[in-house]
């Protein structure tokens, strides 16, 4: 389902030398420097390979984040800050505020920062494997795992990454709790859709589709609601585009718990489930036009368009004339006046952020080598104040849609 998913834009970053001129006291410190560059540069390189997957991705981070944490780890044997923490000045921009950097000389802002962006490609990702014509099983699988995989690190930097700042994140910046929460959130949604997706092509129980799109449905509500107190000229778009999949997921709940409803003989709080179906469909649709055309960062999904979200309307127009035919020659029940309060609970399905750990600190970072870092022999540099300069945004591939078969899954 090609612009299927609201994608923010990558962050963008100033490049990094590691030239620390008389610091680095030997050749193994030199190579580390060397090393960290190469590393970094192919990293950001990774970000904009159409051909890049899960495990390239992996080796490229693996490479870079365990150098990186030779300037971060304790190496000489005591409990103080690594020496080296507040060497470099790193300047990287934000996914909502356009091209103005923050700055901080300090290596857990770098790693934060580029972990964020590790984060977003994974989301990238998994909207290009699912905008693909004839999406395998495998295929699926590695979008609802590249969701939960950016959950996960989303959620680390938050609870373990970001707390280490001595700079404390700016209201808005992508490191703030607003915004990082919303990204957890969102693309546990996103990979609760895939289930969704999957058990309706298995013709699972309909109390379970109807529980799953609920609990889907209230994650878009949180994340949009995360957002209510953020700027709206960065935060309006991306807001739509949560509000929109809140009201599809309700609508495709109430289609599916007048299914229910239907099968245990309740055929007039089946049809007034399936009216509540049609306006939140209806007011889905709306979004969808509201979404378009409000202004902000990121690529413009177009949900509306697509076979997954057109066969929802057909769905809900079936059953509800089936549910009236039904109730005008057996049932004869009151359509009550008040929709039924949904409250399902899945048992199955549910998304979880996948475990995120930084790997190994690499084999060159040894308390020797690290020993021959001395500080009094460079330039000193003051700490970095963040300047409003601009930083050469990412050229992000242009990916044209394909035919959409109407399905995550195949």
């Amino acid at each position: 389902m090609a612009h299927w998913f609201h994608r923010n834009p990558l962050k963008a970053t100033a490049p990094v030398s590691f030239n620390f001129y008389g610091v680095a006291g030997s050749p193994a410190a030199n190579k580390i420097c060397n090393d960290l560059r190469t590393t970094r540069a192919r990293l950001l390189e990774m970000f904009t390979d159409v051909t890049c997957n899960h495990e390239m991705m992996k080796n490229a981070t693996d490479a870079y984040f365990s150098l990186l944490q030779g300037f971060l780890l304790p190496l000489d044997g005591t409990t103080q800050e690594n020496k080296m923490r507040f060497i470099q000045n790193f300047k990287w921009t934000d996914t909502l505020q356009g091209n103005a950097p923050s700055a901080q000389q300090d290596v857990v802002f770098e790693l934060v920062s580029m972990a964020f962006n590790v984060a977003v490609w994974y989301t990238k990702f998994a909207s290009r494997l699912a905008g693909k014509e004839n999406v395998s099983e495998t295929e699926a699988k590695d979008v609802h795992r590249s969701l939960k995989a950016a959950a996960g690190i989303f959620k680390y930097l938050k609870e373990v990454s970001i707390p280490r700042l001595i700079t404390p994140a700016e209201k808005g910046r992508d490191l703030e709790t607003r915004v990082i929460d919303t990204y957890i959130i969102q693309c546990q949604a996103e990979a609760q859709e895939v289930t969704i997706a999957r058990a309706i092509e298995l013709k699972h129980n309909a109390t379970l589709i109807a529980a799953l799109s609920f609990e889907t449905a209230n994650f878009y509500q949180k994340a949009d609601h995360t957002l209510n107190t953020l700027e709206p000229e960065c935060s309006s778009k991306w807001r739509k585009y949560l509000q929109l999949k809140q009201h599809f997921y309700m609508a495709y709940a109430y289609c599916y718990h007048g299914q229910t409803l239907l099968a245990s003989d309740k055929c007039g709080e089946a049809i007034r489930s399936l009216q509540e179906a049609e306006k939140c469909y209806s007011r889905a649709e709306a979004l969808c036009k509201e979404y378009r055309q409000t202004k902000g960062p990121g690529t413009t999904a177009k949900p509306s368009e697509q076979l997954f979200f057109l066969k929802l309307g057909g769905l809900i127009r079936n059953t509800l004339e089936k549910c009236q035919r039904e109730n005008g020659f057996i049932y004869f029940h009151k359509v009550p006046a008040e929709a039924p309060q949904l409250e399902l609970k899945a048992s199955y399905g549910l998304a979880e952020p996948i475990l995120f750990e930084l790997p190994p600190l690499s084999e060159q970072c040894t308390p020797e080598v690290y020993a021959t870092f001395d500080l009094t022999k460079g330039a000193k540099n003051d700490k970095a104040k963040p300047k409003e300069e601009e930083v050469k945004p990412v050229k992000e591939p242009d990916l044209k849609p394909q035919k959409d078969t109407g399905c995550v899954v195949s």
